[in-house]
């Protein structure tokens, strides 16, 4: 997903193509990472000092929906970042301390179960939570004396 596509996706479907929806698209599309409804009402405060919760919630309810965005949970929060796009099947690796992803190009699902009997999947979603290079690697520096 893009920021033309997520914003063609809004008007396709009928909705408002409002300033509130076009800078949280564009807060997505910047930070390329999982984000919580609190970090998207603090990146967008600046611009629009009356937003509420409420108003964030309904449209990342909304973008979801849409599948502009997708979610996720941890550590008991919601999560979302843009939708990867696409139909291939794949799954992730998850930054707890960023929230960046890296994809999983292979399906641990089928070394996991394989195909059961008498049963069709018709979805799963299988992601792996820890630290990237980078999180490491500032965590380790230590402060110079």
């Amino acid at each position: 997903m893009d920021l033309k596509q997520a914003l063609d996706l809004l008007k396709k479907n009928g909705y408002k193509y409002t300033g509130k929806r076009e800078r949280m698209v564009h807060i997505f599309s910047e930070q390329g990472r999982y984000l919580t409804a609190k970090e998207v009402l603090d990146y967008m405060q600046k611009d629009y000092p009356g937003l509420s919760f409420d108003t964030v919630y309904r449209n990342l309810a909304l973008f979801e929906d849409l599948g502009i965005i997708e979610g996720t949970e941890w550590d008991g929060e919601r999560r979302y970042r843009f939708n990867c796009g696409g139909n291939s099947h794949h799954h992730h690796l998850i930054c707890t301390e960023c929230g960046r992803t890296r994809t999983i190009h292979v399906c641990p699902m089928n070394a996991i179960l394989g195909k059961p009997d008498n049963f069709e999947i018709t979805g799963h979603k299988f992601e792996i939570y820890g630290r990237c290079s980078e999180c490491m690697e500032s965590s380790s520096v230590s402060p110079s004396h």
